[in-house]
């Protein structure tokens, strides 16, 4: 790699996290056919852990790992209760209750969701083009929720649609309460799900999910763990390092649920409605008139 720029690898890094993240519906989709969401997230949560720890360890922090978590024990089972915990259970049980085109398309609005929270959390201020945004993101969902028949306001399912707006809140609440976070990212992503297991296991005894599991599903639980928690965030990570360009390798991201509607029709086997792609047309403009609204005021 060191033939090529600092920019060239940010990225190559970058388009490799958004490769891996674009797979995500389509392994929650054949996952869940499988394992209850508790159940997906358990051994997902499992997986990325051990892979977290193993990579601390090959970078010689395990004793900062261990110092910070008596230090911080408190906040690291406040995050991991948020995410990985809530966010995730509830964003699965989306997936389990939604066609996961949908799901996935609905769940991207979460950046709308943080501009208009960022306001009372952080006191920040909206612009005109924030209102514009999430006017086109939330008709988007919109017209994903109702399958065209806005006219009608016939929500093919309520409560999948609402779990997945839900997810999109408990994300961007993470995302501004992490800005408060003065752990190292690394380790404070292993801390989360290291204080966020006890949670998950207690909750899945309590539900009766720890009994009866469908090991067909034990394989795609271990891609997301591995690679959505977990090497996901590390490429994503070392592309925001190496870049000079912070936004152009942000940019990036708009290639996922492009491609994640190419993997849900070839792989899981759904067939893609003319109301998601246009739902997803509104609400991917709505994302990139904000993105280029914020790269206007950071210029001045």
């Amino acid at each position: 790699m060191s033939k090529f720029s600092n920019n060239t690898q940010a990225m190559l890094f970058g388009l490799g996290a958004v490769l891996l993240w674009s797979t995500v519906a389509t392994a929650f989709s054949l996952s869940l056919k499988h394992f209850s969401p508790t159940q997906l997230l358990l051994v997902a949560n499992i997986v990325s852990l051990l892979f977290l720890i193993t990579l601390i360890a090959v970078k010689g922090e395990t004793k900062p790992l261990i110092s910070l978590a008596k230090q911080t024990w408190k906040s690291s089972l406040f995050f991991g209760a948020i995410n990985p915990f809530l966010y995730y259970l509830i964003l699965l049980q989306a997936y389990n209750t939604l066609p996961a085109q949908e799901a996935q398309a609905i769940n991207y609005t979460w950046a709308i969701m943080l501009s208009f929270m960022a306001v009372p959390i952080l006191k920040q201020r909206l612009t005109p083009a924030d209102y514009l945004a999430a006017a086109a993101c939330y008709f988007g969902v919109l017209y994903i929720s109702t399958r065209g028949q806005i006219g009608s306001l016939e929500f093919s399912n309520v409560s999948g649609v609402a779990f997945a707006l839900l997810s999109t809140i408990i994300w961007a609440l993470y995302w501004l309460l992490n800005t408060k976070d003065k752990r190292p990212s690394l380790i404070g992503l292993t801390l989360n799900f290291a204080f966020a297991l006890p949670l998950i296991v207690i909750f899945a005894g309590v539900t009766g999910e720890l009994n009866h599991f469908n090991y067909e599903g034990l394989w795609g639980a271990v891609y997301i763990g591995l690679f959505e928690m977990g090497l996901s965030f590390v490429l994503w990570n070392k592309a925001m390092k190496l870049t000079t360009n912070a936004s152009q390798v942000a940019n990036l991201i708009f290639l996922s649920p492009l491609l994640s509607i190419i993997w849900l029709s070839q792989f899981a086997g759904e067939t893609i409605l003319d109301s998601t792609l246009i739902g997803l047309a509104c609400i991917l403009t709505g994302l990139f008139v904000q993105n280029v609204s914020k790269k206007t005021k950071s210029s001045k």
